[in-house]
């Protein structure tokens, strides 16, 4: 027998997948307060605070282009694996939600790729985007924040701009909880340095090469 208040919380889920597909159809971003479980989060949390001797610092490019620059950006990361029970229900989270993107807008969405990212006080990430259109790999990107109580004043805010790179779209502070999706190739963005240590898990779902 079905529990009833697992029924409640699929159609929740189902709501929720809805809301996300419509924002991404147009106009290709959302942001979303506290969609995860507070217990989720904070066991997020933990392991991330648990992980501080495993950060490394973070580089530009990949393969062959991947060099450390700590002009363009300046956080530290560790990317997430199976394994901490908090991970593996977040990696379960993300890819039910990567399979309803597929059933609602026909993504192709295969696999979904996130490290932990911390930004120290004065550490910011310059303009960039995820992916570049028409070339294989992440698809949408994924910003997920752990910063506790954090105050406005702090800064350290996301700054997503329109395709051209000219136009603030949205500049949103990294508190606790908060989700923010968008398509990686229509979405130019940097981070602002912050007076704060910043945390999040940064998140990628990846499309197959043709």
């Amino acid at each position: 027998m079905t529990n009833s208040l697992d029924t409640v919380y699929a159609t929740d889920l189902d709501l929720l997948y809805d809301e996300i597909a419509d924002a991404l159809a147009g106009p290709g971003y959302i942001v979303l307060q506290n969609p995860l479980p507070d217990d989720l989060c904070n066991g997020l949390l933990l392991n991330l605070q648990q992980q501080d001797t495993a950060l490394n610092p973070a580089g530009v490019g990949r393969q062959g282009d991947y060099q450390r620059n700590n002009t363009i950006r300046g956080d530290a990361i560790q990317w997430l694996e199976p394994g901490v029970p908090a991970v593996t229900e977040f990696l379960c989270w993300m890819d039910k939600l990567r399979e309803a993107m597929n059933q609602r807008l026909f993504l192709g969405l295969f696999d979904y790729e996130s490290h932990y990212a911390v930004y120290e006080p004065g550490a910011f990430y310059q303009k960039h985007r995820d992916a570049f259109r028409g070339k294989p790999g992440r698809k949408l990107s994924s910003v997920l924040y752990l910063n506790p109580e954090w105050d406005k004043t702090q800064g350290g805010e996301l700054v997503l701009y329109d395709e051209a790179g000219e136009n603030e779209l949205l500049r949103l502070a990294p508190e606790y909880g908060r989700l923010v999706l968008f398509l990686s190739e229509d979405f130019p963005h940097e981070v602002l340095p912050a007076t704060a240590r910043r945390q999040s898990i940064a998140g990628w779902f990846r499309i197959k090469p043709l």
